[in-house]
């Protein structure tokens, strides 16, 4: 068995001379093969050859210890990340992370509570992806804005269709204000598809317009 130490980039700007100079603090790099791949880990159809290559070793049982600069070096995606340090596990190989040092106190615990706190750190990792999940679920719902124009990021990107324009929506709440119907309406405002026919705004586009009128108080 040898010692690994996988090193990986996101972007072209990024050189691994870093990750090399802190993991170098951890191992003698002439004792350990380097593996260096450019890619993003972010995207599950990115293609990793390298990062496949070294699972198949570890598979093997060719790999003693696996040296990387942050588990997100392995995986962003948390659940995969539990699901590597399993796999690692399985076949004898220790993962050990420079940013991660409570990861070193497994190679000296001895059993059987060496399985039992190796558990219980997959365990504490899969609540941090719950919550970072629920975390940024509340975000994201906390940074979306309501306008009569449309629903917004906090980027400022309207999400959803296409915003109609504010003539559209001043004629409609004048229609409404005077008392027309939401089909009367409809029959009376014309919208434009992406292909620029023309064509009676729906009922359900009225309605929703109003909606969001009213929701707002807006005064015309």
């Amino acid at each position: 068995m040898s010692n690994y130490v996988y090193i990986r980039c996101s972007t072209n700007e990024q050189t691994p001379e870093l990750q090399l100079t802190d993991i170098s603090t951890m191992v003698n790099l002439n004792d350990a093969e380097v593996l260096n791949e450019k890619v993003s880990a972010y995207k599950d159809n990115v293609k990793r050859p390298i990062f496949e290559d070294l699972k198949l070793k570890i598979k093997k049982g060719s790999v003693d210890i696996l040296y990387v600069w942050h588990l997100d070096r392995l995986y962003r995606n948390r659940q995969k990340l539990i699901e590597f340090l399993k796999f690692c596990r399985l076949y004898k190989t220790k993962v050990l992370s420079y940013n991660q040092k409570f990861l070193d106190v497994f190679l000296t615990m001895p059993p059987p509570f060496d399985e039992v706190m190796y558990d219980l750190m997959l365990q504490i990792i899969g609540w941090i992806s719950e919550e970072e999940s629920s975390t940024k679920s509340k975000r994201v719902k906390l940074s979306v804005r309501k306008e009569l124009t449309g629903t917004y990021s906090h980027k400022g990107n309207k999400w959803g269709r296409k915003a109609f324009p504010k003539q559209t929506l001043d004629r409609v709440i004048r229609l409404h204000n005077d008392g027309y119907s939401i089909r009367n309406i409809s029959n009376q405002v014309n919208v434009y598809d992406k292909n620029k026919n023309s064509k009676n705004i729906s009922k359900s586009s009225v309605q929703k317009i109003i909606a969001d009128f009213k929701s707002k108080n807006v005064s015309l």
